[in-house]
């Protein structure tokens, strides 16, 4: 990996440490992740064989291109909305290399799937994870994997307008 890659991979890791809030993934958490995934590669929503959109740019601390995908799914018999983002980087990636070479440019796939009523009713039932390309869940520094209730990101998404902690859509307010 060059320098900007290293760069922008350890400010990417950086900004969802902050964004985790180091509250860690339980087991549960981890294995709820793990049937996403695996879920979202069966679908081809992840994975060697994901399908592609045409990206756009982005910010921190997701990635510079990034590509967006909603979708509903059902992970233990509940259905609920999913939001797949695909973070690309370093910092001067161009549509056209992200659209060539995606592979060699993803950092990493944070997702937001509405879980039931009463998961986490103060941040819209939400279910945050971040995983790296190979689908293994990235982790904070202290090692804690990234998945479940993220307080960083929901304080971030709390201000999305909506009240769906979505910034590029209003389409899944409540």
């Amino acid at each position: 990996m060059n320098r900007a890659g290293m760069a922008f991979a350890s400010t990417a890791f950086l900004g969802a440490t902050v964004a985790f809030g180091q509250n860690g993934a339980g087991q549960a958490d981890q294995g709820y992740a793990a049937e996403l995934w695996q879920m979202m590669t069966e679908r081809d929503l992840a994975g060697e064989n994901a399908v592609q959109a045409f990206p756009y740019a982005g910010t921190d601390p997701h990635g510079m291109m990034l590509e967006t995908f909603y979708t509903e799914a059902t992970i233990d018999g509940h259905s609920g909305d999913l939001v797949i983002k695909r973070n690309y980087g370093p910092e001067g990636v161009t549509v056209e290399e992200v659209l060539g070479a995606g592979d060699d440019h993803l950092a990493s796939i944070t997702i937001m799937f509405r879980r039931g009523d009463g998961y986490a009713p103060d941040s819209g039932n939400w279910f945050w994870a971040k995983y790296l390309p190979n689908g293994s869940l990235d982790r904070a520094p202290d090692g804690t994997p990234l998945a479940g209730p993220a307080r960083g990101c929901i304080s971030c998404h709390a201000d999305a307008d909506g009240g769906d902690y979505l910034f590029t859509t209003n389409a899944l307010s409540d």
